[in-house]
């Protein structure tokens, strides 16, 4: 065995020890449901551990299957996603859901390049629904995974690490047999790592510190969303009326109205909303 691969055993041994020493009881783990899964995997996206405890529950109460997801009107859908951020998540869903109603009985591909051919799934994602729901290897490399062969393989590495020298690691570690459970150790130990030691995904090529998002044009856009969700037709000027009246409160200046329909045209393009003259409302369906 050569010294590399020793120390990739030797690796493999303490991730797994330190998984079974940190596991985290999580609702959405050591299921057979894909769109469970799926589900967990999109919300997880960008979003705290804690946030989607709070609202993985509902959503799959009100969404329970594929077919349900894409029958649901894009008002509840968006309705139901609101505090979790990032509404072109929720509408890749739907989207998906539509998919994989129509061509795929009401559930989702095992096939990787298939799982990847649908909106709003990336590698990881893909990567994630094949071990997690269907107990198949793959390359699974997202923060807390990163985290963790940062911290035990790239300890003393001074420029930011490439996600192409990771991969192979990664698929090389990866259990054949076992590729749920082993992933499952490393994003608990990942975790782990996150909350005891300064946090080594900085020294990812991928990491980026997220911008502030009180008074960004992020904000803006999901506080329109949210007010025209409240009444789904309303007139461009009450929205921006309403929208101002949410910046003056928070100690902000009102919105350009320029910047403002910029933003609803926006949202008109990504399939959020339709104008019709002076009205807005979400889109019927999508």
């Amino acid at each position: 065995m050569s010294k590399s691969d020793y120390r990739l055993e030797q690796f493999k041994t303490h991730v797994w020890d330190e998984g079974k020493l940190h596991v985290r009881e999580l609702p959405w783990r050591n299921l057979d449901d894909p769109y469970a899964v799926y589900v967990s995997e999109v919300m997880l996206q960008q979003t705290q551990v804690s946030r989607v405890l709070n609202r993985w529950d509902s959503f799959m109460r009100l969404f329970p299957t594929i077919d349900a997801l894409s029958s649901a009107s894009t008002s509840d859908l968006l309705t139901q996603w609101q505090g979790m951020g990032y509404n072109r998540r929720a509408l890749a869903m739907k989207h998906t859901a539509d998919i994989c109603s129509a061509h795929y009985g009401g559930t989702l591909p095992n096939d990787y390049d298939a799982l990847l051919a649908l909106p709003g799934i990336g590698p990881s994602t893909a990567a994630g629904i094949r071990a997690f729901a269907f107990n198949e290897p793959g390359i699974y490399l997202e923060t807390n995974v990163r985290t963790v062969f940062l911290h035990e393989l790239f300890p003393d590495e001074t420029e930011p690490v490439s996600d192409t020298r990771l991969r192979p690691l990664v698929e090389q570690t990866c259990s054949q047999t076992q590729p749920r459970a082993w992933y499952y150790a490393l994003l608990d130990f990942g975790a782990y790592l996150k909350k005891s030691v300064p946090n080594p995904s900085r020294r990812s090529v991928q990491y980026h510190k997220q911008s502030r998002f009180e008074g960004s044009r992020r904000q803006k856009r999901a506080e329109l969303v949210r007010i025209i969700l409240s009444a789904e037709r309303m007139n461009s000027n009450d929205v921006l009326d309403e929208l101002n009246v949410i910046e003056q409160h928070a100690g902000r200046s009102s919105v350009d109205p320029v910047l403002f329909d910029a933003i609803v045209s926006d949202l008109i393009q990504e399939g959020f909303l339709v104008r019709q003259g002076s009205m807005i409302e979400i889109i019927p369906s999508v």
